[in-house]
């Protein structure tokens, strides 16, 4: 896919970023075609090689109709967490490095359910914010809305699902529960 000067992307496993430039660099004797892009999250310039773009998994953000359907997802429920952390982790950071907004948002639902079961290590917790921020920041672009209320909407999102999971995944907990109360 080519990209023009001007248009926001998404480069994989950091976020939105904005073409600014479509220039040529020098490498030895050979001249090849960059995109140079600046992401939002830190305000640092990329150079992307125009021929391993794709390669890269440089892509669009979803369409604004993708974010009806991304937020219903967000409030499904979500198929089982794997039990050991390494998988999940392992598991859940390709998803998160490949960049498809809807793998990305599928583990920012299962670590929120985790991270309020209990206390997740380091390296999922930062998954977790990685996650939430690649969510958030593409949606509040895409929708053309503050961060602030994506990320209020995103909550609300997934505080659906997560209840939801938590009747499916543990529904003797939930009749005692009901009856203590």
């Amino acid at each position: 896919m080519n990209f023009e000067v001007g248009q926001l992307v998404i480069y994989p496993n950091h976020g939105i970023g904005l073409i600014e430039r479509i220039g040529q660099q020098q490498f030895g004797t050979d001249a090849f075609s960059m995109y140079e892009l600046r992401l939002s999250f830190n305000n640092s310039m990329i150079h992307v090689p125009v021929q391993n773009a794709d390669e890269i998994g440089l892509r669009l953000p979803v369409s604004a109709g993708d974010c009806d359907l991304l937020f219903a997802n967000l409030s499904d429920d979500f198929s089982a967490i794997p039990g050991d952390w390494k998988i999940r982790h392992r598991d859940y950071s390709e998803k998160v490095r490949q960049g498809a907004l809807f793998e990305v948002a599928d583990v920012l639902k299962k670590l929120t359910f985790l991270s309020r079961q209990k206390p997740l290590s380091f390296r999922e917790q930062r998954l977790l914010e990685k996650s939430r921020y690649l969510v958030v920041s593409e949606l509040a672009a895409v929708c053309n809305k503050d961060e602030c209320q994506t990320e209020e909407r995103v909550d609300r999102a997934i505080d659906e699902a997560c209840a939801k999971h938590q009747l499916i995944a543990f529904p003797a907990n939930m009749a005692v529960s009901a009856t203590v109360h």
